[in-house]
């Protein structure tokens, strides 16, 4: 059986393409949550949302969620797949109201 060198670079091509979707699939997918901003202990968390679990914990982020506290928000970021419950690590945050309902 004879290949061309084009041949050959096709497939090489065709493989390596096949095998970056594939981790991009399973990588977290960037998602956004609105709820109560509350914080438990050095912990903080998303109560009261709008849809989803009865609460996220947040894990880590890079956005200063202190002043936030007790403030409905929304929030930005990736789930965190090796902690229990929905847990997220938060990228991005908005504030929606001043208050909580």
């Amino acid at each position: 059986m004879k290949f061309s060198i084009g041949g050959l670079v096709l497939v090489m091509a065709f493989v390596m393409g096949f095998g970056v979707l594939a981790q991009a699939q399973d990588a977290p997918q960037p998602h956004d949550m609105t709820g109560c901003l509350a914080k438990n202990g050095d912990k903080f968390q998303l109560t009261n949302l709008e849809r989803g679990p009865a609460t996220v914990e947040i894990a880590e982020s890079t956005a200063n969620l202190t002043p936030h506290v007790g403030h409905k928000i929304t929030i930005t970021g990736t789930r965190d797949a090796s902690a229990p419950g929905h847990t997220m690590k938060v990228t991005a945050m908005k504030m929606v109201a001043a208050q909580c309902p």
